[in-house]
């Protein structure tokens, strides 16, 4: 039976900010705690949303990490209970979305954060008490704003995944504005995460044909706007192209990712510092070639159906074809450039095989599967 559930009220515009204050009044948050980070307050957009909340008294952590973290989590926590705060907003990229998540969780909920994480039978947990979300993305990758979904690194080292349609922010503010000037790294990296989610979750097995319209529609857009918003960043077009493929991405993957994700979720758990859309670049290839194969991709046409919406000349040319943008957009395109070698792959391929995205690959990958995968992409 398949079950298919879209997702929450989106306001996608240039200005979009501004109804913050009227957003949170239709939600119920009449004292938010704003979840961010340096790096936004530093660029000048957490007083973009502080001036739209105007006389709202609100509170602010901003010490997410670039993978956040249990620790981070419980820091938030600390204060949103200090400050008697009744709701969530996330202002940043996928790492302070998901942080809030964790605090939604955490300030609402008993137990250790690894009760509730989906390897650990945790989503049916996560019940209607979470802190009400209001996600404002200030990049164009995770699409966090629009998922039921957080990746955070517990306190024993894992990266997991914590899942329930609970976790779904309220609202998702998508303003390209907030993304203007965006360094060129950072919006080529989240980019690729953007067109990874198209990519992958058109090639999940799963039913779910609004997902599959989605995700290509997504894909068209993102791939022929990443790199004008990557050379350009004051491109308004490219701006809105790249963050509605990324709320695409987001939107169709409730139906399931794959061994890209698992890949990067575990490696990403290993070394914090490595971008999780710069990973999931890398890992596409690999991961395509061994897709191939796969039944339902064969059956449905799969990678000849991305082909076209890429504007790409064959299913064959994918791989090459998102190495080269890759390359193009001056991000690593393979492994060891990244300072990963072969001692680190049963550690990766261990927590690979544990990942929730694992099993939702068209094709069940083994242990020898992903280190052949690995090899490829080093």
């Amino acid at each position: 039976m398949a079950f298919i559930n879209y997702v929450t009220q989106i306001q996608f515009d240039y200005g979009a900010v501004q109804l913050l204050r009227q957003e949170c009044a239709r939600v119920g948050i009449g004292k938010p705690l704003i979840v961010t980070d340096a790096g936004v307050r530093a660029a000048g957009v957490l007083a973009q949303a502080e001036a739209a909340l105007g006389d709202l008294p609100h509170a602010v952590f901003d010490q997410t990490p670039s993978n956040p973290t249990e620790a981070a989590v419980r820091a938030a926590v600390a204060l949103y209970k200090a400050q008697g705060c009744d709701g969530l907003i996330a202002v940043g990229g996928g790492s302070a979305i998901d942080c809030a998540k964790g605090v939604a969780i955490a300030a609402t909920h008993d137990g250790p954060l690894t009760h509730y994480a989906t390897i650990e039978g945790g989503s049916p947990r996560i019940t209607d008490r979470v802190a009400p979300l209001i996600a404002v993305p200030t990049t164009s990758g995770t699409g966090s704003e629009v998922a039921r979904g957080a990746i955070l690194i517990v306190d024993d080292g894992r990266k997991l995944g914590f899942h329930s349609w609970h976790l779904v922010p309220r609202t998702a503010i998508c303003d390209p504005g907030l993304t203007l000037g965006l360094p060129p790294k950072l919006t080529a990296a989240t980019g690729m995460d953007a067109i990874a989610h198209c990519m992958e979750t058109f090639m999940a097995g799963a039913f779910n044909p609004p997902a599959d319209g989605i995700a290509l529609d997504g894909l068209e857009r993102g791939w022929a706007h990443i790199e004008r918003a990557t050379r350009d960043g004051s491109d308004r077009e490219a701006r809105m192209a790249l963050m509605s493929a990324s709320m695409q991405g987001a939107m169709a993957f409730q139906k399931g990712l794959g061994c890209v994700h698992s890949l990067s979720h575990s490696l990403g758990g290993i070394d914090p510092r490595l971008h999780h859309g710069t990973l999931n670049a890398v890992f596409l290839p690999a991961v395509i070639r061994f897709n191939a194969e796969a039944e339902s991709v064969r059956k449905d046409r799969r990678l000849e159906r991305m082909a076209h919406a890429m504007g790409v000349a064959s299913a064959g040319d994918l791989p090459e074809a998102v190495r080269d943008m890759t390359a193009r957009l001056g991000l690593p395109t393979g492994l060891a450039a990244m300072g990963v070698d072969r001692s680190m792959f049963p550690k990766i391929i261990e927590h690979a095989l544990a990942d929730h995205c694992h099993k939702t690959n068209p094709r069940l990958a083994s242990r020898e599967d992903y280190e052949a995968m690995l090899a490829a992409s080093l």
